[in-house]
């Protein structure tokens, strides 16, 4: 099963620029490179910060863009999202119970996206009904491994000013994960760095943006960082999970 992760496009209303680059112009290169390269992929998922300000203009700009892709593709919200405008613009959109949340049923098991957002808040949460839907799709899956996308981690990454806006209340979650014990991999966005490491005995990574990064500052401050941009090339197998992690742009962006 072939899995492609992208990440935080924080799409502008048309013509913004954000950290002087043009999230829009990056976004196309990224979607272009993948349709050229990974046509065959069984499911892209753009995993939250859709938007820079959760505005109609860009989530507008965001169907457009995805207009003429060929991939499979979900979209999940971040902290910067709006999640009334999102599903006004995207009706089509998989939603669960109110939330932009749903599962995919591939060949090596069962996708789980989740919806971490809580409106007027930077960090994450699962309410009880989130966590009782999550529940539910575990206990749906039996003894098929599942795969979890969330916006933000649940783990610490030693970077405090963003630990502070991780998913809050991460034991009642992860209750959840240890009394199924199915899950085999937890994938997230939120802080713009490639992270690989295991939480509570389960691996996990984290993706940078496809514009603009946080630099590697272990302090009490947030930095700008200048990596490039990236997308993540999953494989899923019976053996276990293999990410790439692919550098697209071509100077171009």
């Amino acid at each position: 099963m072939k899995i492609i992760q992208l990440s935080d496009p924080h799409l502008m209303a048309p013509g913004g620029r954000l950290y002087g680059s043009d999230p829009l112009a990056r976004l196309e290169a990224c979607l272009a490179d993948i349709g050229r390269n990974h046509a065959d992929a069984d499911l892209v998922v753009i995993s939250g910060d859709l938007t820079n300000d959760g505005e109609r203009a860009a989530y507008a700009e965001l169907q457009e863009a995805l207009a003429g892709f060929g991939p499979p593709c979900r979209l999940m919200l971040g902290n910067h999202d709006d999640r009334a405008l999102f599903l006004e613009t995207f009706p089509q959109a998989p939603a669960e119970r109110g939330f932009v949340q749903s599962v995919f049923d591939g060949s090596e098991g069962r996708l789980i996206l989740l919806d971490t957002l809580e409106t007027g808040q930077v960090e994450g949460r699962l309410c009880q009904a989130r966590l009782d839907w999550l529940d539910e799709k575990l206990q749906e899956a039996r003894d098929r491994p599942a795969f979890l996308f969330m916006h933000h981690p649940p783990f610490r990454i030693h970077m405090p000013v963003l630990d502070e806006v991780k998913l809050a209340d991460a034991d009642a979650f992860h209750d959840i994960l240890r009394r199924h014990g199915n899950v085999g991999h937890i994938f997230a966005g939120h802080v713009h760095r490639l992270i690989a490491g295991s939480w509570r005995g389960i691996p996990v990574s984290t993706l940078r943006s496809t514009n603009h990064q946080t630099a590697l500052d272990f302090s009490d401050s947030w930095r700008l960082g200048h990596e490039p941009p990236a997308y993540a090339v999953v494989f899923i197998d019976t053996d276990g999970v293999v990410v790439h992690f692919h550098d697209f742009l071509d100077g171009s962006a």
